[in-house]
């Protein structure tokens, strides 16, 4: 933790400021960002980018837009507790307060550190979730795993039925069918759980790589500037 306040606390160079800022522009926010200490002092925008990532761990609900000081450190003192926390996270009170008064340079540290636990988290889930699919790939080798022909014909009557289900609630499915066998309806729910986790992998490696593709075209911006400043100085010695 105390690592975390250090970090909190250090100046971002030039090149790690353009980078967050690209990153910060990337994400759909309610707000135009127009300027960064005061778009992130009251905490709505940084509640914004977690949900960004992980729409499941903030209720934008519980946070108010506001001018008033009170308001504000509410907004932090929630998003330290409630989303976070969870994230391995915090910030510290003194920072917090920095970031309320609309500090210059104290919102960037924060930033940048919240991408790096958000970064974590996505690679953390992203192993945890291709582990469940590997594990059921595995169960579907696996002999013993075969469904009986009597409930592979009731699988086979309900084919057409299931496609009916709305794209994207395959769990549904089984609770559709009250009198279906027992065994079948646990069949189906495991099935359609592995076909969940692996819609979710598919979306957070596709988040992956729009990352990697935005930290290739940064690099590139880079590289066109190092260049120009390369030019410039050979047209200076050739002119010395």
């Amino acid at each position: 933790m105390l690592m975390e306040e250090q970090s909190m606390d250090r100046e971002l160079d030039k090149e790690e400021l353009q980078d967050l800022y690209a990153w910060i522009d990337n994400i759909s926010l309610s707000r135009p960002k127009r300027h960064i200490t005061r778009d992130f002092s009251d905490g709505v925008m940084a509640a914004e980018v977690v949900k960004y990532f992980f729409p499941k761990l903030v209720d934008l609900h519980n946070y108010i837009p506001a001018n008033s000081t009170l308001q504000k450190l509410s907004n932090w003192n929630l998003l330290n507790r409630k989303v976070f926390s969870k994230l391995n996270f915090q910030v510290p009170e003194d920072t917090v307060k920095r970031i309320v008064l609309s500090t210059a340079g104290a919102i960037e540290p924060v930033l940048s550190a919240l991408r790096e636990k958000i970064d974590k988290k996505l690679d953390n889930t992203t192993d945890n979730l291709l582990d469940l699919e590997y594990y059921e790939t595995r169960n579907q080798e696996n002999p013993h795993t075969e469904i009986p022909q009597t409930e592979a014909i009731c699988v086979t009557q309900t084919k057409d039925e299931k496609s009916k289900i709305k794209k994207g609630k395959p769990q549904q499915t089984a609770q559709l069918y009250p009198n279906m066998d027992p065994s079948v309806r646990l069949l189906l729910l495991e099935k359609e759980q592995a076909v969940m986790a692996m819609q979710e992998t598919v979306e957070i490696l596709q988040m992956k790589v729009k990352r990697l593709e935005h930290l290739v075209h940064l690099k590139d911006l880079r590289i066109e500037d190092l260049m120009r400043h390369l030019e410039t100085y050979k047209a200076k010695g050739k002119t010395c």
